[in-house]
């Protein structure tokens, strides 16, 4: 069973800026994101990625395996509806939760969970650059680099590059975090965010 625990090595604000000017984006959005998707940081005080095992995701994943399906139901860890239960408080619960769907079926487990600093999910491993779910998941632990690259080629790979570009958060929030973004007030969220890390630069051009 994997353990979840890397080198997990945090990123440096250049490393930052020099993957936002490989991507032609402004550096201040991409923090803006990762500010709104994992508070700023990749990993949680045990140095693991910061994670959220999506039940309904699971359910899903296992529709061809009856058997592992009644256990994961019966576990209390898949459904069919998004928002059946809350979601467990804190990060020693979700991974509590991780490792029991991990003893059921540890690729759907995996997969039917979201990473690091962009909390992209498993299920994009492909999008985010990576052959394999496990692989995804494995770099995840090494290094918030590797997390940043991950949602750099999720970005990439779903055109999502453009609404962050031009900062049309309602957009890139849209494809991002899906339809009902509103209703999370998502697309305030990242605009505040982007708000909070230019005014530093703003005031700083203007006392000069």
């Amino acid at each position: 069973m994997m353990s979840f625990n890397g080198k997990a090595l945090r990123i440096v604000d250049s490393e930052i800026d020099i993957l936002a000017r490989e991507l032609e984006v402004d550096p201040a959005a991409f923090r803006a994101v990762i500010a709104v998707e994992a508070a700023g940081s990749g990993f949680d005080n045990a140095g693991r990625p910061k994670a959220l095992f999506e039940r309904h995701c699971f359910h899903r994943h296992l529709l061809g395996k009856p058997e592992l399906l009644e256990r994961a139901v019966a576990a209390g860890l898949a459904y069919k509806s998004w928002g059946t239960k809350p979601y467990p408080k804190g990060s020693d619960a979700v991974y509590d939760e991780i490792r029991r769907a991990v003893e059921i079926d540890e690729t759907a487990a995996l997969l039917s969970t979201s990473w690091g600093l962009g909390q992209i999910m498993g299920s994009n491993y492909k999008l985010a650059g990576c052959t394999t779910v496990r692989e995804m998941v494995e770099q995840a632990c090494e290094s918030e680099v590797n997390q940043l690259r991950h949602m750099g080629s999720f970005l990439r790979s779903t055109n999502l590059l453009k609404p962050l570009r031009f900062k049309d958060w309602a957009a890139f929030a849209k494809g991002y975090n899906g339809p009902a973004y509103a209703t999370h007030s998502y697309d305030v969220k990242l605009a505040n965010a982007y708000a909070r890390f230019t005014e530093p630069v703003l005031q700083a051009k203007k006392e000069g």
